[in-house]
């Protein structure tokens, strides 16, 4: 198989490229930036927003995972025309999928859901009436674009609405400031961390379980097996902020220097997703909690020296 990922220089990309390669798969890249872990990963440096499809890779290619896209939530507050070029850069993606008749995969966010206070959230919960941020809104209109494409078209699709995806290769946090690999960093170097809204639920979801996910998906999709479906792919368990931080605290063997915030605007309180439709379509099961994860993770970044 031959699969095109964007954004293959990013944290998901980079460990589904070297997934894919280990199993025989060959894969092509497409980043604005090289990759700063491997070389591992043939990469078309372009960027998606003006790119012209004799930029592309060349093909055949039998699939296409788009990944690519500015996905801090705070970070398209301040700046919200980042969020326009995310959907600038779907739409790009879903015409060169569609003139070359590829099946397409589609990574979206948690964020679809806006901020709700249900203990589980099933796909068809989405209130796509109210997005609670810029990057919630390009994620929105991304789907939207794919289901259309889809109805218009006949473009076979799978979009994988991710939750807060940490472990191996999310240690750019110079680049893109994420919250757990921002906290083992500085609670490691004894520096103080801020937690903005201390009663947070997420569903934190360690890489091997995402990428594991994603593979069934590309195999599901372009074997017809799954076609056109959204699907949850996450631990299926909350955890707290306080609970993250006591857990690297504990894999650290130190005490945090910790200071709490009220939550910052566009950033939702609650999530915990029902993974239910992801294990009856694609067998997913996810096998890592965050007890299990973090000390992973840290692991991980004592042996780069990052930790």
């Amino acid at each position: 198989m031959r699969v095109l990922i964007t954004g293959s220089s990013g944290q998901i990309g980079t460990n589904l490229a070297l997934a894919l390669q280990a199993r025989g798969d060959k894969v092509a890249g497409i980043d604005r930036r090289p990759n700063p872990w491997t070389d591992e990963i043939e990469t078309c440096l372009i960027d998606l927003n003006s790119a012209r499809e004799k930029d592309y890779p060349a093909g055949p290619f039998d699939l296409v995972v788009h990944l690519a896209a500015y996905a801090k939530v705070f970070e398209l507050v301040e700046y919200p025309g980042r969020a326009l070029e995310n959907v600038t850069m779907c739409f790009n993606v879903l015409d060169y999928a569609r003139k070359h008749r590829l099946p397409l995969i589609f990574g979206s966010s948690r964020e679809v859901y806006g901020d709700i206070h249900r203990h589980v959230t099933e796909e068809a919960a989405a209130d796509f009436v109210v997005a609670e941020s810029p990057y919630s809104a390009s994620r929105i209109s991304g789907e939207a674009f794919i289901y259309s494409y889809a109805q218009c078209y006949e473009l076979p699709y799978l979009v994988f609405r991710f939750s807060n995806v940490y472990g191996r290769y999310d240690n750019d946090i110079e680049r893109m400031e994420r919250v757990l690999p921002l906290f083992m960093r500085r609670i490691a170097r004894d520096e103080p961390i801020v937690v903005y809204g201390k009663e947070k639920v997420f569903d934190f979801t360690y890489i091997d379980d995402c990428i594991d996910g994603i593979c069934r998906g590309i195999d599901a999709l372009v074997a017809g097996r799954v076609a056109n479906q959204t699907v949850n792919v996450a631990y299926g368990q909350g955890s707290t902020l306080v609970d993250a931080v006591n857990i690297i605290s504990l894999a650290l063997g130190k005490t945090p220097k910790v200071t709490y915030e009220p939550a910052r605007p566009g950033e939702v309180m609650r999530y915990v997703a029902d993974i239910s439709k992801a294990r009856q379509l694609l067998g997913y099961e996810p096998q890592t909690p965050l007890t299990a994860g973090i000390p992973l993770a840290i692991a991980w970044g004592r042996q780069r020296g990052d930790l």
